[in-house]
């Protein structure tokens, strides 16, 4: 990368677990990368190089709802973080204006390299669809319920559970079939000791799984204040 600085660098997700585990991920490379925004549910209010987009539980970039990530007011290249590596959806990121759209089953060095070739100016699209993760893949990062046993993609499904979503809402949102929605929330409801919708409701509200509102500077998160709601 040209130039002396780090880059300068906005996380976003409406789960402040997620741009948290991001920072964590970035943090061994911050003679490169400096997180200066960390995001949930508001949009990037500084000058930034790169808006990093992590599509836990958010919208797909095929929805409405994205476009306001892209429309604000200086979010520098956006780049998608995402298990949902359907060229469908990239060739949709692209033609929206995204400068990088990235698989999780990239990790912390490869994930700063692809963030340095998209400040340079290059348009970047990693992994290629071979790498496309399978449901027993480990995501990197941290996300809600992992604590209590629940897999990155599982503690997604009931994060949208948790919001009201039915299965066929949380299939198009995640990308996934219904088949694979039901098959995750199987093995979800399992872990959490649930048989039933409303029950696994009621855990997800107990355990921090409904989205933050935040903003914080990510060189001094702990200075900053957080709302948390639904």
């Amino acid at each position: 990368m040209a130039g002396t600085e780090p880059l300068r660098v906005a996380l976003m997700n409406d789960f402040e677990v997620v741009v948290r585990g991001l920072q964590a991920m970035l943090e061994p490379f911050e003679h490169r990368v400096s997180v200066v925004e960390l995001d949930a549910q508001v949009e990037v209010a500084r000058s930034v190089d790169v808006t990093l987009y992590d599509t836990f539980s958010e919208p797909q970039v095929d929805g409405d709802e994205f476009d306001n990530v892209l429309d604000s007011d200086d979010p520098g290249a956006v780049v998608v973080y995402t298990w949902n590596v359907d060229p469908a959806l990239v060739e949709i990121a692209l033609a929206k204006g995204c400068r990088g759209y990235i698989g999780k089953t990239v990790g912390g060095a490869e994930l700063v390299e692809c963030l340095e070739r998209v400040a340079s100016g290059e348009v970047v699209v990693e992994p290629a669809t071979s790498r496309v993760p399978t449901p027993e893949f480990h995501s990197p990062g941290d996300w809600p319920g992992r604590v209590e046993g629940l897999s990155a993609r599982e503690a997604e499904i009931v994060t949208l559970i948790t919001q009201g979503l039915t299965n066929v809402d949380i299939a198009a949102r995640t990308f996934l079939s219904i088949n694979s929605v039901k098959t995750y929330i199987r093995t979800a409801y399992r872990k959490m000791g649930v048989t039933r919708r409303s029950q696994a409701v009621r855990w997800g509200l107990q355990h921090g799984l409904t989205p933050d509102t935040m903003r914080k500077p990510g060189k001094d998160a702990d200075a900053g204040t957080a709302q948390t709601g639904t």
